[in-house]
């Protein structure tokens, strides 16, 4: 990592070991490596998958409950708030020590937000299309276009969230129905439905591997007690894209 450059981290602190001062400090550290917020811009994947009715998580929160239990909940769900609604808990405590940093943005999709500190925080979050989770018109291409740098911090190639932006370009993209809850503009909420590409991971490990294969300008480290990727975005989503390409090539017979 250099001073004045724009960096998406995705990190487990566990895996880090022990640090003095918790994740305030491995912020402070990647700003320092950055230059400082004034040169280098950090950013992180801010999520709530919680706020749905349409997800296998909100399937999960709502298991075993009846009918009118359910309807209870679901009236009960908070408006996604983008200066004040938390970052889900399976996003990692280094996001929402990002999403609270003095002078951080946040983008206003209500399920699958990003937050940045730095130069370019405000174009990176300014856009976010509610029909497009994590594509082109989210904060996520922006860091494409804009040539940003992926840290892995003690996550896998498995969980690479920038691989969405190559399923994102096949011609076979399936798109399925999604609901949260939003705010109404008087200090309430309303449900929304709409229509999106659907989102899978399943076949990451895969992308992961071919990426490891190709190299891409990857380059490993170790801070802490775990190691370190640092991934140039384009590169790794074209290396993606190829392989993604290929999978739904017809095959010599």
């Amino acid at each position: 990592m250099r001073p004045g450059d724009l960096l998406f981290v995705q990190a487990s602190l566990r895996s880090l070991g022990p640090v003095a001062g918790g994740p305030a400090t491995v912020v402070d550290a990647l700003l320092d490596a950055l230059g400082g917020p004034p040169d280098g811009t950090l950013v992180a994947y801010t999520a709530t998958p919680e706020n749905s009715d349409t997800s296998r998580l909100a399937a999960a929160l709502t298991e075993g409950l009846s009918p009118a239990e359910a309807a209870e909940h679901r009236a009960r769900m908070p408006a996604f708030d983008p200066g004040r609604t938390p970052s889900s808990p399976t996003m990692g405590a280094l996001s929402e020590v990002i999403r609270t940093t003095p002078g951080a943005r946040r983008s206003n999709h209500p399920q699958t937000s990003f937050a940045a500190v730095g130069p370019l925080a405000r174009e990176v979050t300014r856009t976010h299309d509610l029909d497009c989770h994590l594509g082109q018109a989210s904060p996520l291409g922006r860091l494409h276009e804009l040539g940003a740098k992926v840290l892995l911090l003690g996550v896998p190639l498995a969980r690479f969230t920038a691989f969405h932006l190559a399923d994102l370009r096949m011609p076979d993209l399936r798109r399925r129905r999604y609901g949260c809850v939003v705010q109404d503009g008087s200090g309430g909420g309303r449900w929304v439905h709409f229509e999106a590409p659907e989102l899978d991971d399943l076949h990451f490990p895969a992308l992961g591997e071919a990426l490891l294969r190709e190299g891409a300008g990857l380059r490993r480290g170790r801070v802490g007690d775990t190691d370190a990727l640092l991934v140039p975005m384009a590169e790794a989503v074209a290396v993606a894209t190829r392989s993604l390409l290929r999978d739904r090539s017809p095959q010599p017979v």
